[in-house]
């Protein structure tokens, strides 16, 4: 397969999600349309933009980010239709190779299952970086499955001409597809790698409905946003290994008559030390207030529902390291 390097230029466009455990739409086989359809898995070690760019690539916040590594622990899928095209694109936890704790197995389990029957990968690095790390991720990909490189973060390269000699490397590293220097916050790079990416689609029809864009559900999001704001709000000060579970997800009927819809929400905020618990609580509780408030607000928005959320904070020492326990919170 001819190699080649593509130079381009995400979005944060906002609509509403609509989440749905779906089935594929058509079980015979038959394509009249001459649709396109196709797995793609994107993969990279942590913190290298992997869930930034699914949600640039769906045009929709479905997987949450911030700045500590391993944010996303489980496998979302998002979904795109354009025109006859339909991308399913699997964001997957960055491959962990530091801690081998029964979350962490669970994280690389879920990588690997990811990897191991799709039509493309898009293997994220950071331009003009390829470590350790990123070559135990990139061994993981079967030989027989195309793999477009995506150089990720362009906007930090300061010095542009040392990417055209790093390429050239990466192109020796492996037989890449297309290998992409691109930034996952500019909405031409991303139109672009989605033009690629199409090429890889094979000929069949949809598996989704064409307004679908994701299989996760409103409860997911709702643990995973409170995840997002614990993680932002707390830095580096608060283990990776903190987790949240939903106590309790109802739907009412509206109290008001211009609120569409009531969500009543109670999550769990696990944490594995006492001081880890304050620290989440905050002075006089303000912390955990505004944790609360944040996700709230984001909730609203993405759901397009009026939400009541409570959020408790328990201690747990050791539940990483616990298999039994890593499953009970929903890992695989």
């Amino acid at each position: 397969m001819n190699t080649s390097i593509t130079d381009i230029e995400t979005t944060e466009d906002t609509t509403k999600i609509i989440a749905a455990d779906a089935l594929p739409i058509s079980d015979s086989g038959e394509n009249p349309n001459n649709q396109r359809c196709g797995l793609i898995a994107i993969v990279g070690k942590p913190n290298v933009g992997k869930s930034t760019l699914l949600n640039a690539l769906v045009g929709q916040k479905i997987s949450i980010t911030s700045r500590k590594a391993q944010t996303t622990r489980h496998r979302i899928t998002g979904m795109l239709t354009r025109e006859s095209s339909q991308f399913v694109l699997v964001d997957t936890p960055g491959f962990q190779t530091l801690h081998a704790n029964a979350l962490n197995k669970s994280l690389n389990k879920t990588v690997q299952g990811a990897v191991a029957d799709v039509d493309l990968i898009v293997f994220v690095v950071e331009a003009g970086s390829f470590t350790p790390a990123d070559a135990r991720v990139l061994a993981l990909a079967g030989k027989h499955i195309p793999i477009v490189l995506v150089a990720n973060k362009l906007d930090n390269v300061h010095r542009r001409e040392t990417l055209a000699p790093w390429l050239q490397t990466m192109q020796q590293e492996h037989a890449f597809a297309e290998l992409i220097p691109m930034s996952a916050k500019n909405p031409k790079d991303v139109d672009r790698l989605l033009g690629i990416c199409e090429k890889f689609l094979p000929e069949q029809a949809w598996w989704y409905s064409a307004d679908e864009l994701t299989d996760r559900s409103e409860k997911f999001l709702a643990s995973e946003l409170v995840r997002e704001k614990l993680f932002r709000l707390t830095g580096d000060e608060l283990p990776y290994t903190s987790t949240v579970v939903i106590d309790k997800f109802e739907e009412e009927a509206p109290q008001k008559k211009n609120h569409k819809r009531l969500l009543r929400i109670a999550a769990t905020i696990i944490v594995e030390r006492d001081s880890h618990k304050a620290m989440v609580i905050g002075d006089k509780g303000e912390r955990i207030k505004r944790i609360g408030m944040e996700t709230r607000v984001e909730l609203e928005r993405l759901a397009d529902a009026k939400v009541f959320l409570e959020l408790w904070v328990k201690v747990r020492s050791g539940w990483a390291d616990d298999e039994a326990r890593v499953r009970s919170f929903g890992y695989e």
